[in-house]
């Protein structure tokens, strides 16, 4: 077994139907991981992909506009990975931001993470499922302010504050806790942007690998921070961006 090897781990990603949480459900099966995919739609696709490439996967469906959906998810289950992806975005001027999309957003983002983790952790220790591994997905705008986003920034910023305290509290338990921060990812949700010849020429001179990044990049990411291999990696808010936050 390497240093990167996930073999007799069990993981749930939550958001697993498409894009970057597809890519981390298939990138930590390849190294092992059964992998339960969670989402508030069926993971059809995920779990075909992953089977067919050998791999071990089931579905599970988690709406976390509920935030305790996850309660008793993990109990007696024999999980020792949590990447916590499912995320929401709600668009307007914060002159004109509404208190339903500003609890939208925190529910989904940041309630729902703390409480799923913390039903992970507490299953993990009285299992003795260690060591254990979260991975939470926080974003540029954990560092930046963004436009016409106000609770999604507020909630990527509360991830990665959450991501440390966590760190802090669990590291000497045997429970690694980080996030990764992704860049301008090639999925459906960027499909706009992309597809607008000045908003892309703008965000590619921005970037310093010169391209959008693909959700496989994340997907190497999060099975790095899963593994033994990071395991002396505590309270770390990795950027996966083509050097966007350096230039």
């Amino acid at each position: 077994m390497t240093a990167f090897s996930l073999d007799n781990r069990r993981a749930l990603v939550t958001g697993a139907n498409t894009g970057i949480g597809q890519a981390i459900a298939i990138s930590l099966a390849a190294q092992g991981a059964r992998v339960t995919c969670a989402g508030r739609r069926d993971c059809d696709e995920t779990i075909a992909m992953i089977r067919e490439a050998g791999g071990e996967a089931e579905g599970l469906i988690l709406d976390f506009a509920d935030p305790m959906a996850a309660q008793g998810v993990f109990d007696g289950a024999g999980y020792s990975i949590l990447v916590n992806n499912a995320g929401i975005i709600r668009r307007e001027d914060s002159l004109h931001f509404t208190e339903t999309d500003w609890d939208a957003v925190m529910d989904v983002n940041l309630k729902a993470l703390f409480f799923t983790t913390q039903a992970f952790a507490r299953a993990a220790l009285a299992a003795e499922t260690l060591p254990a591994a979260v991975v939470n997905i926080a974003s540029l705008l954990s560092f930046q302010g963004g436009i016409r986003v106000p609770s999604y920034t507020a909630s990527k910023h509360g991830v990665a504050g959450l991501t440390k305290i966590l760190a802090n509290e669990w590291a000497a338990k045997g429970i690694n806790v980080n996030a990764i921060a992704p860049g301008y990812i090639a999925t459906n949700n960027t499909e706009a942007l992309r597809n607008d010849p000045d908003r892309n020429q703008a965000i590619l001179e921005r970037i310093p690998a010169g391209r959008w990044g693909d959700p496989s990049d994340i997907g190497g990411t999060a099975a790095f921070l899963a593994s033994p291999a990071a395991q002396y990696v505590h309270g770390a808010v990795i950027n996966v961006d083509g050097g966007w936050l350096a230039r």
